[in-house]
């Protein structure tokens, strides 16, 4: 048994220190600021009393707390697994744990532990990802529950006061000075400088935009370090556990906050394409787009503060040699990470175009993994607008004209404000008619970004019977409105073509960009 652990828990990797059955060998874990316990039937997580500033257990009474706050947020989202605090006392120089609500000793407890129902490891999305096991129909239901959540999720006049500026970069600011001892090792002066630079001139540039998340409800009582190491895949749902409890400008975020957190983990592991269907999916269930605007900021931040609290294992005695070896190569791609979302980039606008059944998006979410764009649809958009639930067909009056026209200004300013912020923006919509072509051409010429027009065709016989086998999809048109979209169709004008591609979507195939 390694003898530079703490005595308390030296005796937790005993079997005879549990009242109940255990499956031996007992696993430990360790992160920077917690011991975790893997027993057979339950876990016990234990906080280290450390301050990083951020984050402060250096007290019984502290430690104690935060046990407490971390069963309570987390029954949130992942009930079946948070059972209760259980206090920990010492006699002589032996420990014993309580049950779960049971009176302190009269000699008080030295200890406090989160205690939870354990759920298998290979459950964990890290190790599922690891095994690769996850698929993109995984991702999307994350992301659906993710927006769940946060529809869900409290704010308050309070909570807001965090998604101001000057709150919202304590955090950063303080990410930079902790990490400056770790230049010249897994940091570099460059990637510093660039990072650092960056964020500071997102802040000074944007502050409609952060005022806008405010004024809008975004500002919610979230997670805070949503990556696949704190969801587990059980009963064919994900759950969403170990939120941050210990501070809470961590937690009091924008919601794009935690989506940036899960993007993040992903691209870290290679996988943008997964990434990127769980950005489009969110953003398509909570009507959020615009957040978007905030996502290089947020994934940039959140690849730092892994690199950060990576960094900090070097100087835990308590790691192996070997770990601080693997932590370090860790920080280092982290770090490098964070510095690539402050790289200038090109904005680009593509138009898809097509009757009902044509292939549109699934054209446009092809283009979306090949590019890490972004996808609108218009049958989200007009829902979100019209309030109606995606899953539920809308009434009559939702395809009005006036509703229409609304729905295509607001794709289109959406599209315009990502793209000139230098995303890949793929607007999904008929866009059977000249004039709102004319529009898209005019605004992406104006603003000097880049213009594909996408036109997807297939047989009408082809278009009918996919509408009639179209299912679980949010789209509400039916093969009975095919007649009409096609002498509604405007053809395009020579201008117009200089922008099109024709794509046959009846054979088959990948579409890539050129």
């Amino acid at each position: 048994m390694d003898s530079t652990l703490p005595p308390l828990v030296q005796q937790m990797l005993q079997p005879e220190f549990y009242p109940h059955p255990v499956q031996e060998p007992i696993a430990l874990i360790q992160t920077h600021v917690s011991f975790v316990f893997i027993t057979g039937d339950w876990v016990y997580k234990l906080k280290k009393p450390v301050n990083f500033g951020f984050l402060d257990y250096s007290t019984l009474e502290r430690r104690k707390e935060f046990c407490a706050q971390e069963i309570a947020l987390n029954q949130r989202s992942a009930a079946e697994l948070y059972v209760g605090v259980v206090p920990i006392i010492q006699t002589g120089d032996r420990y014993q744990l309580a049950e779960v609500g049971e009176a302190e000793a009269s000699n008080g407890a030295v200890e406090y532990a989160v205690k939870m129902h354990q759920f298998p490891q290979e459950n964990l999305m890290s190790a599922r990802f690891d095994r690769g096991e996850i698929t993109e129909a995984e991702i999307i239901e994350l992301a659906r529950v993710v927006a769940e959540f946060h529809r869900t999720a409290p704010t308050s006049d309070y909570i807001n006061t965090f998604g101001e500026i000057p709150q919202i970069k304590v955090s950063f600011d303080e990410n930079f000075q902790q990490t400056t001892g770790y230049i010249g090792g897994p940091q570099t002066q460059a990637q510093f400088d660039l990072t650092q630079s960056w964020t500071e001139a997102f802040f000074a540039e944007n502050g409609e935009l952060f005022q806008s998340r405010v004024t809008g409800g975004f500002i919610r009582n979230g997670h805070g370090d949503l990556h696949l190491g704190n969801i587990c895949w059980l009963n064919d749902r994900p759950l969403l556990f170990d939120c941050i409890e210990f501070n809470e400008p961590f937690r009091f975020v924008d919601t794009i906050y935690d989506v940036a957190f899960l993007a993040m983990d992903l691209e870290a592991r290679g996988r943008i394409d997964l990434a990127n269907a769980f950005v489009n999916e969110y953003a398509e269930r909570s009507g959020d787009w615009a957040g978007l605007a905030l996502l290089p900021l947020y994934l940039s931040r959140q690849s730092y503060v892994r690199a950060k609290v990576t960094s900090f294992l070097l100087n835990d005695p308590a790691i192996p040699e070997a770990d601080r070896a693997a932590a370090h190569d860790r920080a280092t791609a982290y770090y490098r990470q964070a510095a690539s979302y402050a790289q200038p980039r090109s904005g680009q606008v593509i138009l898809m175009c097509g009757l009902s059944g044509s292939g549109k998006s699934t054209v446009a979410r092809q283009l979306a993994r090949q590019t890490n764009g972004i996808q609108i649809r218009s049958d989200a958009v007009r829902k979100h607008l019209g309030a109606v639930p995606l899953d539920q067909k809308g009434p009559q009056s939702l395809y009005s004209a006036e509703m229409t026209a609304k729905t295509y200004d607001h794709l289109l300013q959406l599209g315009l404000d990502l793209a000139s912020r230098g995303e890949t923006v793929i607007l999904d919509a008929k866009y059977d008619r000249r004039a709102l072509r004319q529009t898209v051409i005019a605004a992406t010429q104006e603003r000097e970004l880049d213009l594909e027009i996408v036109h997807c065709q297939a047989p009408i016989e082809v278009l009918r019977d996919r509408l009639n086998q179209r299912t679980g999809d949010i789209a509400d048109a039916t093969a009975d409105l095919l007649a009409a979209q096609v002498a509604a169709f405007e053809a395009f004008s020579n201008e117009e073509r200089l922008w099109v591609r024709e794509v046959d979507t009846a054979r088959g195939g990948d579409l890539k960009l050129q």
